[in-house]
């Protein structure tokens, strides 16, 4: 009986051989193979993805920095206008102050020609009046005396006032 036992077991084993599915290898080998494929797919796709996001990257750092520049270009040309416009302020402060200087001299030579008519007059005036009493004969010699000092000291103050409207004139011609 063990025979029949044996002999059952191997029948029943050999027809589970003989009417088993076979399983085909290649499909787990196409599954295999399309997973490394989309791996492969998915890896490359990523590396794309990743080199234009580097592109990018390098493009947008690329603007920033002229950006930038633009921006030190724009400052550098704003400090360069800023120091234009002080230059052309001090300038005119300097040619203001130049014309007033002219401006003040050409009134001192002014001034200092009517203070020159005022004491020609006064000289005149002092010589009319001492040749009115000479002539009359009221003066005594001490006061003929005194009254041609007077006159003397009436011209060099009229010699003087010509002296200030040289100098005047001079500074004048200096300064234009």
């Amino acid at each position: 009986m063990k025979i029949k036992l044996v002999f059952t077991a191997i029948l029943i084993i050999s027809f589970q051989n003989f009417f088993a599915q076979e399983t085909p290898t290649t499909v787990l080998l196409d599954s295999i193979k399309t997973k490394s494929i989309d791996l492969e797919k998915q890896n490359a796709a990523e590396k794309d993805r990743l080199e234009q996001k580097l592109k990018d990257e390098k493009q947008a750092l690329k603007e920033q920095q002229k950006a930038e520049d633009q921006i030190e270009k724009a400052k550098k040309d704003a400090k360069e206008t800023e120091k234009k416009q002080n230059k052309l302020e001090k300038e005119q402060k300097k040619f203001d102050k130049e014309q007033k200087k002219i401006s003040n001299a050409e009134k001192d030579v002014e001034k200092q020609k009517g203070k020159l008519e005022k004491e020609r007059k006064n000289l005149e005036k002092m010589q009319a009046k001492f040749e009115k009493s000479r002539a009359k004969g009221k003066l005594s010699p001490v006061e003929i005396e005194k009254g041609n000092v007077d006159i003397t000291k009436q011209q060099l103050k009229i010699k003087e006032v010509e002296e200030d409207i040289e100098k005047a004139q001079k500074k004048l011609s200096k300064l234009r």
